[in-house]
């Protein structure tokens, strides 16, 4: 008897090789790092300037958090109950030893400010306001050092007191605190009530409300004009400095040896022209673009921002402004208007040429929705003749679909079941057997990708997970083995959150490394 083969293949996507100074490869980027360095460095150590902005407590635990950093930070001893040998963790060889940068901790920029300033507009009664006020308080006094200094800054370090991150976010309840009045407090509801008092009350800095009172986005969309940021809270630089009545830390926090590699990767990559490592295996004249849509803050008539990330074998990115509009269509999806479609893509194909000196030969275009026919005609139109525009959907999934392994351990990173040529999971989380073991809480979940619609030669479905494989690896805020997204995915909602945000005056086309 002849039984029918089976329709669902279970396939594995090896693990994606990076690439390091030499031309060295290695598929974690902690031993590529440690054995060879950067991919871009040079003959020299190169000297790098540091801004720091913070309470004179914040800027005490950074100057002494990079003090440490300066040479080797060890992993901590295993705990009960844990192995010996903690694959996924690594001691940090030192700065300079690592990156090939170094800045003297006792010479940075530093621009302090008072903690109580930053209490007191913490407990502004509307939480736009408040957002604004304690922005307000970093912004300004970056921008007066910067009026009053020659010495340029490659990366403004901003240290966070605890209370910005409790009460500077969205939805942030601040129970308990005495909340005082502000500028905004009794005018905008009497305003709201009655309309014909609007021409008589004080309407100045009303442009606070077309931002999301979120301290982080509004720090971000702030500095596209001034220099690359990151954020840190006291917490994390100095844990033993906050303690309970117990002698804990008040927050659970990264071992210093993974911070270390974590924040020192976003320092080298925010302020060097090329990011520590790429993807070695790429095909040549291939790019990827992530499409960004974000509802706009406030807007009664539901117009959006939308964007493109694009992402080359390089690994650094670009990101994109597009126009506004009304580009939702449904409560989960978002379309452009064919102009808007095909002027967004003209940018993203003119900068691809202009650093490489011809158009691309196949164009990746990652969303999390369809492309309807009128948006993707434009994209199609926007691309030269040789330039093949292949769309690819890429959706998180939580439990509709399980894959099993036999034995103690989840299914392998790299776990693909194919349900035909065009659509497939992929596991882009699981059991990494080079460092045995599944950094997560339970059973890993895939990723639903589908390849929708190519301008001329569709590609195998088997070629479209490599690159997603790959695309989970270039994550420079970080410097973990991989994440569960790809890049092109993995920060879609952060770069549209700063863009949405009125206070964002940033270039048409600017580098990915002031949004992260």
């Amino acid at each position: 008897m002849k039984f029918p083969e089976p329709s669902l293949v279970v396939d594995h996507i090896h693990e994606p090789a990076l690439e390091f100074a030499y031309g060295e490869r290695s598929a974690h980027p902690k031993d590529g790092l440690f054995l060879y360095g950067p991919h871009g460095k040079g003959r020299k150590s190169h000297q790098i300037r540091v801004g720091v902005v913070g309470t004179t407590h914040g800027i005490a635990y950074f100057r002494s958090w990079a003090r440490d950093i300066m040479r080797v930070v060890a992993v901590p001893p295993p705990g009960k109950g844990e192995k010996k040998d903690r694959l996924h963790l690594a001691n940090f060889p030192g700065l300079e030893e690592t990156f090939g940068i170094y800045f003297n901790p006792d010479e940075i920029s530093t621009l302090s400010l008072e903690l109580t300033d930053i209490e007191r507009a913490t407990r502004l009664a509307n939480l736009n306001e408040a957002v604004d006020k304690v922005a307000r308080l970093y912004i300004d006094r970056v921008r007066k050092h910067l009026k009053n200094e020659e010495q340029s800054v490659d990366v403004w370090v901003l240290v966070l007191p605890e209370i910005v991150y409790e009460r500077c976010r969205p939805g942030s309840k601040r129970s308990g605190l005495s909340l005082e009045a502000g500028d905004f407090g009794r005018r905008k509801k009497a305003r709201e009530s009655l309309p014909l008092l609007a021409g008589i009350i004080d309407q100045s800095n009303e442009n606070i409300f077309n931002d999301a009172p979120d301290f982080h986005r509004r720090i971000k969309a702030e500095f596209l004009t001034i220099a690359p940021t990151q954020l840190v809270r006291e917490t994390t630089l100095a844990p033993h400095a906050f303690t309970n009545r117990a002698g804990y830390p008040l927050r659970r926090t990264q071992d210093a040896a993974t911070l270390a590699w974590n924040l020192a990767t976003g320092l080298y990559y925010k302020t060097q022209p090329k990011p520590p490592w790429r993807l070695s295996s790429v095909r040549p004249g291939v790019c990827y673009i992530g499409m960004v849509y974000k509802s706009l803050p406030n807007d009664p008539d539901g117009h959006a921002c939308c964007a493109a990330q694009m992402f080359l074998n390089e690994g650094d990115g670009v990101v994109f402004r597009g126009a506004n509009g009304p580009w939702k269509t449904g409560d989960r999806e978002f379309h452009l208007k064919r102009d808007a479609a095909k002027s967004l893509l003209t940018l993203v194909l003119s900068t691809y040429t202009e650093m490489h000196g011809e158009p691309p030969k196949e164009l990746f275009i990652h969303g999390q929705t369809y492309f309807n026919s009128e948006e993707w005609q434009a994209f199609c139109e926007a691309a030269p003749e040789g330039t093949n525009v292949v769309g690819v959907r890429i959706v998180t999934t939580v439990g509709e679909t399980k894959l099993f392994r036999d034995g103690d351990y989840p299914v392998l990173r790299g776990t693909a079941l194919l349900l035909d040529d065009n659509v497939a999971y992929l596991w882009t989380t699981g059991y990494v057997p080079q460092l045995d073991t599944y950094i997560g809480p339970e059973t890993p979940n895939p990723l639903h990708i589908t390849v929708m619609k190519s301008k001329n030669q569709r590609p195998s479905i088997r070629t479209v997970l490599e690159d997603i494989m790959g695309l989970t690896k270039i994550n420079y805020n970080s410097c973990n083995f991989n994440d569960g997204l790809p890049v092109t995915v993995r920060f879609a909602r952060m770069v549209g959150d700063v863009l949405t945000m009125g206070s964002a005056k940033g270039e048409e086309r600017q580098p990915f490394k002031y949004y992260v």
